[in-house]
Order: structure tokens, then C-alpha cells, then sequence
């Protein structure tokens, strides 16, 4: 135990040091590199900012609206036919538009179900294998200036679900 605490505590010196190594074989002028890099930050936070924002303001509204709520009553019929835990619902809905919200339900789940329950097991390989989709939407697109999404966002909607239902199968078969 005591290695794996020392080569953790020594990883990021040693990347560092290679990054400054790698760069001085290739003659790279890496702390000058790394000052442009950094003038170049604040200037990307300003511009994704509105799309942050913008996410941030959705989520909650989503959350305080009560349409959370009225999707998991809706959709919960659907999942009690398939032995669908309602809690994998939850997170299912919230994965896609926060990390930590969905952080917070998922702790909540392994709470009051158990940690060996279905809904928790479920719950763990969807928060593994699911992503924030409209987070890192906000930011990659608002880092890149793209406004047409007219495809991306459907798609990516798709993709969440198809990873969803494997991760929801994944689990019934294993477990």
C-alpha cells in the first residue's frame, strides 16, 4: 500500500519532468509555450462561459420545474416492465447534464438501496460509462465557436440512451 501512496505522490513530478525533458530534445521552448498556453486561458473561459451558464441554468430548471419528476413517474412504467429499478431512471435522466448531480443521486441510490443492490450496481457502471453529454457539449462547442448542432445534439442523445440500456443490460447479465 505504502508504494502505491509514494508512486502516486510522485506521478505529476515525473510527468512534468518529462514534458520539460521531451520539449528541450525537441527544442521546444516550453516555459514559453507555457505562458502562451496560459494567456490564452482566460480568454476561453470568457467565451465558454454563456454556454456554462447556459447548462447550469437548464439543470436547475429542469431539477426545480418538477419535468425531472414528471419524466421518472412517466417513464417508470416503462422501466417496472422491464424489472427496471426507478433509481436507474434518475440517474439515467441526469447523467447526460451533470456530473455532479448525478454524482449526488447516485450516492443517494447506493444509500438507500445498498451498495449490492441492482439499482446501485446499475447505477455505478452508468455513471462509469455515461457521459455529461450537454456539459461538455456547452464546453467544447463554446471553446470552438460551432452554433450549428442541428445533428450533433440528437445523435448524441442516442448515443447516451444506447449506452444506458448496454449499461443497464450489462449489468443483469452479470450480476
Amino acid at each position: 500500500m505504502k508504494t502505491i501512496a509514494y508512486l502516486s505522490s510522485i506521478i505529476i513530478p515525473l510527468f512534468i519532468l518529462f514534458a520539460v525533458i521531451y520539449g528541450a530534445v525537441k527544442k521546444v521552448r516550453v516555459y514559453d509555450s507555457f505562458v502562451g498556453g496560459a494567456k490564452e486561458g482566460p480568454a476561453i473561459i470568457l467565451r465558454i462561459f454563456p454556454y456554462i451558464l447556459a447548462i447550469f441554468v437548464a439543470i436547475k430548471t429542469f431539477q426545480a420545474s418538477g419535468a425531472f419528476d414528471y419524466a421518472r413517474r412517466i417513464l417508470g412504467g416503462v422501466t417496472a416492465l422491464f424489472r427496471v429499478p426507478v433509481e436507474v431512471l434518475s440517474i439515467s435522466l441526469i447523467k447526460p447534464l451533470s456530473g455532479s448531480a448525478s454524482m449526488g443521486i447516485f450516492t443517494d441510490i447506493v444509500k438507500t438501496t445498498g451498495p449490492d443492490s441492482f439499482a446501485s450496481m446499475a447505477a455505478a457502471v452508468i455513471m462509469g460509462s455515461a457521459e455529461t453529454t450537454f456539459y461538455v457539449l456547452a464546453i467544447y462547442l463554446g471553446a470552438a465557436g460551432i452554433k450549428k448542432t442541428k445533428y450533433l445534439i440528437p445523435v448524441c442523445i442516442i448515443a447516451d440512451a444506447v449506452g444506458i440500456v448496454i449499461a443497464i443490460l450489462t449489468v443483469k447479465l452479470l450480476f
